[in-house]
């Protein structure tokens, strides 16, 4: 049994570390570990006069290694759709004056960057991952481990969330967005079921869409029940999906010659749409290989770096689960010789 003293000193050590936490708040209410780190810097091969952006600075982990190797001629331009995230990195770079944060989407860099009139830059990154602030954030809803209320929208000012998608799509085109986006077999007995969940009452929950979908599929070892089939709404609600090749494309463009474009994926739909266009923009010629010199001309805008995409080291995967589907793709601007 404790005594009055040892009770005392641990009611101080609690109270002590009831202020860190009050003092440190707004520090620690967008945690998120920047995923690849060190392989993504060293694949932007940084110019310390150079501009570069970060087109999803989330908490600006990646780009706080970023500008802390760029000097005072160097910008840093950071873009997200999160509102939070933006306050979030604007105090984890504040011992800076180098950058600029701009509440916007990286589907629309080139015009982003015009606007901020800047022509052609040195490097980008593009981590499209959904960040643990944002998994653990309650009303986000993008949990599954949760009960809250379903939101899933990256951008809160935006008007479609996971809600309109759950209580309005038609059962086939839930169907086909949960097969498609979350690569999910049993997705017609999903559908069906949320549909028919949703003529009883309206379906407002993480919790109660994950009821539904664990009664509509047997149990598999292989992860949550739930998990392809919020990633599958999760996409649709942020359209994340559809405009990634022409980002992809603008953002190459958008680089000056040598300039490097580096993205971390998460899921294989991305990776794959992601590997597609940098196949595309790298180009290939199609001339007879008898033949002394190209004359087909093919359009070329410079060349994938990494054939097969750069993986976590074993010791990133056991400290930071989250690393453990990534991959990083690296394309570099180069104009055909």
């Amino acid at each position: 049994m404790r005594t009055n003293d040892e009770k005392s000193w641990h009611m101080l050590i609690y109270a002590n570390f009831l202020v860190f936490c009050y003092i440190r708040g707004d520090i620690l209410e967008f945690n998120h570990i920047p995923v690849l780190l060190e392989e993504s810097i060293e694949g932007l091969n940084i110019k310390p006069d150079g501009i570069y952006v970060d087109g999803t600075i989330g908490g600006a982990g990646h780009s706080r290694r970023i500008i802390e190797k760029l000097s005072g001629n160097g910008t840093l331009v950071g873009i997200d759709r999160d509102e939070e995230a933006l306050k979030a990195a604007s105090n984890n770079l504040k011992d800076f004056n180098n950058f600029k944060l701009i509440h916007g989407n990286h589907d629309n860099i080139k015009e982003i960057l015009e606007e901020l009139n800047i022509q052609k830059v040195d490097g980008i990154l593009l981590d499209l991952g959904v960040s643990s602030y944002q998994l653990d954030e309650k009303s986000r809803g993008f949990s599954y481990n949760s009960d809250d209320l379903l939101d899933m929208r990256m951008d809160r000012s935006q008007e479609k969330s996971a809600y309109d998608i759950i209580n309005n799509y038609s059962e086939t085109e839930l169907s086909d967005i949960i097969y498609k986006y979350g690569e999910e077999h049993f997705s017609k007995a999903i559908a069906r079921n949320i549909c028919k969940a949703r003529k009883i009452k309206e379906i407002k929950t993480t919790k109660e869409l994950v009821q539904i979908i664990e009664k509509s599929k047997p149990y598999s070892k292989d992860g949550h029940p739930a998990k392809r089939t919020f990633q599958a709404i999760r996409i649709e609600v942020n359209d994340e999906i559809k405009p990634l090749y022409n980002t992809v494309i603008n953002s190459i463009e958008c680089l000056k010659e040598g300039g490097r474009l580096c993205i971390i994926t998460f899921h294989s739909l991305e990776d794959r749409a992601v590997k597609e266009a940098f196949i595309e923009a790298q180009g290939k010629c199609t001339c007879p290989k008898d033949l002394p010199y190209c004359v087909c001309n093919y359009k070329s805008l410079g060349k994938i770096i990494n054939k097969k995409p750069i993986e976590a080291t074993d010791k990133e995967k056991r400290e930071n689960s989250r690393s453990k589907s990534a991959k990083l793709r690296i394309f570099e601007r180069r104009e055909k010789q």
